[in-house]
């Protein structure tokens, strides 16, 4: 497989940032994630479970969000850009110098994903897979105790409010903070402007400077 492919103009003074197939798992998991966050605060808080008064129908909805979000990734990354989705993998785990100089408060340039953003996505990743299995045995405890794993509850809901303060930060960076929100642009009509990336970027679109 080749390397990533430089930045690719799709308009005057616009770059293109993310292929559909990349958009289509961000916002699949997006979705997925706020759904899965509102049953399970439902879930964990009494007060809420209360107000709801249908636990049941909550928990239902939570299992077979999990369980939809699993299949359409796969689905998508069987359909999809597949080249695309690897080449961005193998981007965002190639964490250089700069990545690491910039994660420590220092200037560096950056490629299409900053150091934070690689962060961001390598937890993400690791959560979901974590979420997946502890909510598997969490499941399965319910219906055979011989599979009840006492940690499966507290990494659960662990995982909750670490990937809660993980989405006040992305939903900061990407909507509100004036350098980094055009990003938002990438992910929803998949380019931003040339001079936007030049200046936060310039690695992925300059990469010989």
């Amino acid at each position: 497989m080749g390397p990533v492919p430089e930045a690719v103009t799709t308009r005057p003074g616009y770059v293109r940032r993310f292929t559909v197939t990349e958009r289509i798992v961000h916002w699949t998991h997006a979705t997925a994630f706020f759904a899965l966050l509102a049953t399970g605060l439902v879930l964990y808080l009494p007060s809420l479970s209360v107000w709801i008064s249908r636990r049941n129908l909550v928990k239902n909805i939570h299992i077979w969000t999990a369980v939809a979000w699993a299949v359409a990734l796969v689905a998508v990354f069987v359909v999809g850009n597949r080249r695309a989705l690897r080449d961005s993998w193998r981007e965002v785990e190639a964490l250089d110098r700069d990545d690491r100089r910039w994660l420590v408060g220092g200037k560096a340039k950056q490629g299409r994903f900053n150091a934070g953003q690689k962060v961001n996505v390598i937890l993400t990743v690791a959560f979901a897979v974590l979420f997946a299995v502890s909510g598997f045995f969490l499941w399965l405890g319910e219906r055979n105790t011989t599979y009840r794993l006492d940690g499966a509850v507290p990494l659960h809901d662990a995982l909750m409010f670490a990937s809660l303060l993980l989405l006040v930060g992305h939903l900061y960076l990407a909507v509100i903070h004036p350098s980094t929100r055009h990003a938002l642009r990438g992910i929803t009509r998949g380019d931003v402007r040339e001079d936007w990336a030049k200046k936060q970027h310039s690695k992925w679109v300059n990469p010989d400077q």
